[in-house]
């Protein structure tokens, strides 16, 4: 199903103002926030197909960019910005209140839906706004970044590893143990980090899907 046509805003976070693309929930009262991975964007192709489906299910999106274009130049050189794990979680937790104090996304539930570091980024926010944040899910995502505050996690939280992502799959394992909500690990079968195998990246909507219909 293609995607809803996003509204296009700038979110004022403590130290930047950042660019996102909202769709509001069709048939209920509840939002993903996507957080990309490193290197990455809002534009996202993968991220998109995932909140495509989200969509079609109902849900609203919410993707913006992590980074300001100065930050994301400076990174795509020196790749200084996007394993600043404080730096992106400190933002998710920015967007979160940003959510709560507009007009039309204030009453809305919230759910995160992290990849690669974002995944950190949405569990510190997770951990820090455990009355704001309903649900996580992580794809191919470095929870183990967010080690420090996984213990306070209170959303229940899915994460999403391919099943040729070995080490990753290591990270989630030690990651999941230190996780005291409801946690599950799901591996995808035959799909590797970026999930880019035939069908598997329809295999993690599905999974995500699933999981924020039943959390949320």
């Amino acid at each position: 199903m293609p995607r809803s046509v996003p509204t296009e805003l700038l979110i004022e976070t403590t130290d930047a103002e950042l660019p996102g693309d909202l769709v509001l929930p069709r048939d209920n009262d509840a939002l993903i926030v996507f957080a990309h991975g490193s290197g990455s964007s809002r534009r996202s192709g993968r991220n998109r197909q995932v909140a495509a489906a989200l969509e079609g299910a109902g849900f609203g999106t919410l993707l913006f960019d992590l980074l300001t274009l100065r930050e994301e130049a400076v990174d795509q050189h020196t790749a200084e910005f996007r394993f600043d794990i404080p730096l992106i979680g400190r933002r998710m937790m920015d967007v979160v209140d940003w959510l709560e104090r507009a007009g039309e996304t204030s009453g809305l539930e919230v759910g995160l839906f992290g990849a690669s570091t974002g995944a950190a980024a949405a569990l510190i926010a997770a951990a820090e706004r455990p009355r704001r944040v309903s649900a996580v899910v992580s794809r191919g995502g470095r929870p183990d970044l967010a080690v420090g505050v996984l213990d306070r996690v209170e959303a229940p939280t899915l994460l999403i590893v391919g099943e040729r992502d070995t080490e990753v799959i290591r990270l989630n394992e030690m990651a999941r143990s230190h996780i005291r909500a409801e946690c599950e690990l799901e591996i995808v079968p035959g799909a590797t980090h970026l999930f880019e195998e035939p069908g598997a990246l329809d295999h993690v909507s599905v999974l995500a899907t699933n999981w924020f219909q039943r959390h949320m």
